[in-house]
């Protein structure tokens, strides 16, 4: 089924958007865990220069980020630009785009509570929460008691 690119939008976008931070995220934990399994065989980035005296200088940076250009982070890099194509083909695929749609159209139907219903909600899953724990907490010191009393011998 073809579909219009405004249809979905937001839940294809928000899709898009969450993954792509688990992609970037991802990829930068792998640069620096090339950088430190695989550092660069000569201590220095790519395009390195020697001065007169034969030290290295430095190497390339990448503009604006002052990034050492080195073979992990353009390993990280392909991985990343790769691993975003990939998302973005496959959320674009019909089925997917077409399960997203319906999934914001859906979420059109919902009825959202107020903000006094949240808050009365609320309320009265904490007093539960409360209760639970208090309940739990006393059966587990009143067990805990008796067991004591006849492993150690009562009397």
């Amino acid at each position: 089924m073809a579909y219009k690119p405004d249809q979905g939008r937001i839940a294809r976008t928000a899709a898009f958007w969450s993954l792509a931070l688990l992609i970037v995220y991802g990829c930068t934990s792998l640069n620096e865990s090339l950088g430190t399994f695989f550092p660069d065989p000569m201590g220095v980035a790519f395009g390195a220069v020697k001065d007169a005296s034969g030290r290295h200088m430095g190497g390339a940076t990448v503009p604006i980020l002052s990034w050492k250009l080195t073979p992990a982070l353009v390993a990280a890099l392909l991985v990343c630009a790769g691993a975003l194509f990939a998302l973005y083909t496959y959320l674009n695929r019909p089925k997917t785009a077409e399960l997203l749609i319906e999934t914001e159209h859906e979420l059109r139907k919902v009825t959202w509570p107020t903000m006094n219903e949240a808050m009365n909600s609320s309320v009265v899953v904490i007093v539960c929460v409360v209760f639970l724990m208090t309940f739990l907490a006393g059966a587990d010191w009143l067990l805990g008691q008796w067991v004591t009393w006849l492993l150690l011998g009562g009397g």
